[in-house]
């Protein structure tokens, strides 16, 4: 027989249930716990500091220093700097404004007027109508340097970079199409690129035209006689693109003018026989100099150059190339900023000098948008 006994009293009290209770911890434990809590606020703390300096890394790359050596460049590197000085300022965001509706407008009528030019070279019979015309690569500018522009192009162009060919570029003002060639060139293998302008060839012809008016005893220049049809396919043959003495260039040779024009691109041409006369020139001659154009950058790529041209579609649709690009940008307020700190650039450097300090930069700059700004309306 089992004979149960009973628990101790102390036993009953140890099985029994205690009331859950509050335990202080002790002084050591306690000294763990605010050592933990400080070291997560430290921790926090450089975690934010840290995310807050990347913030503050990338908007001092975004925007250059500009400071004497940057003032001197006046390149894309100027811009960025002024734009990063003056982000949110309301004066530059009003002058930024009226140079971005100032683009548009010119350049739109600027197209019209061209467009009207070729259309005559059309009815002429000088141009072909071209039903469909080129298409083109369109690259937003918007957030890329010049780098990053120029390598979209090297990379569609191919074996092209290294066989030559022509490459024509469109676009607004002030979407970087003059920097954007520049450093192609840079970019390029050396001595393989070339540019071309339609420019000479307009003064040459303009050149031509007034040597015609003097020759025929007229007071004056005279458009309606000088610029006829059998007169401008007889100034036309008197210019000749190709190679002398190694290297590309036009000859003029009619009317009593022997001359190649790379020595005198800065002194007949740029004299006011020619000066004050080459817009009623250039309003009836852009068939001619298209046609002109379009075979000598033919020429120049099929002899392994790398022709970089710039232009205004109606025009440069003309020019034969599958490497053709427009460069857009899709927010028009940073088009009028480019413009804007373009000018202020050239101000501010022109008002300093070289060598200035970045306080006086500064004055001068604020000074020069203030200027700026009573231009507009």
């Amino acid at each position: 027989m089992r004979v149960r006994v009973d628990p101790s009293p102390s036993a009953l009290h140890r099985r029994q249930r205690r009331p859950h209770a509050v335990i202080l911890p002790s002084s050591r434990h306690a000294l763990r716990i605010a050592l933990c809590l400080e070291l997560r606020v430290v921790c926090m703390s450089a975690l934010f500091n840290l995310v807050l300096n990347c913030f503050q890394k990338v908007k001092d790359e975004e925007y250059p220093k500009m400071d004497s050596e940057c003032l001197k460049k006046q390149d894309a590197k100027t811009s960025a700097a002024i734009i990063g000085l003056l982000e949110g300022d309301a004066k530059f965001t009003a002058l930024s404004k009226f140079e971005g509706e100032s683009i548009v407008g010119r350049d739109a009528e600027d197209a019209e007027k061209l467009q009207k030019g070729v259309d005559a070279s059309i009815a002429k019979g000088v141009l072909p109508k071209l039903e469909p015309p080129p298409t083109y690569v369109t690259i937003d500018v918007l957030g890329k340097t010049p780098d990053d522009v120029c390598n979209v192009i090297v990379g569609h162009m191919g074996d092209a970079v290294n066989t030559g060919g022509v490459v024509v570029l469109c676009g607004l003002s002030g979407t970087g199409k003059g920097t954007t060639v520049a450093r192609l060139g840079e970019l390029l293998p050396e001595g393989k690129t070339t540019g071309w302008s339609n420019g000479n060839v307009f003064r040459s012809l303009t050149l031509l035209a007034a040597t015609w008016c003097e020759q025929q005893g007229l007071a004056e220049f005279d458009g309606a006689k000088a610029l006829t049809p059998e007169n401008l396919a007889t100034f036309m043959g008197m210019l000749t693109f190709d190679k002398f003495d190694g290297a590309w260039d036009i000859k003029i040779s009619g009317l009593g003018i022997e001359a190649m024009v790379s020595a005198i691109k800065n002194t007949d041409l740029k004299g006011p026989k020619v000066s004050k006369n080459i817009p009623t020139v250039a309003e009836q001659t852009q068939g001619e100099v298209v046609k002109f154009a379009a075979a000598a950058a033919t020429k120049m790529g099929e002899d392994g150059l790398i022709v970089l041209l710039e232009g205004r579609e109606a025009t440069v649709n003309y020019i034969p190339s599958p490497y053709r690009y427009t460069l857009t940008m899709s927010d028009r307020a940073v088009l009028g900023q480019r413009r804007a700190a373009q000018r202020l650039a050239a101000a501010v450097l022109k008002d300093v000098g070289e060598g200035a300090s970045e306080e006086a930069i500064a004055a001068s700059l604020r000074k020069q948008l203030a200027a700026f700004l009573e231009e507009v309306p």
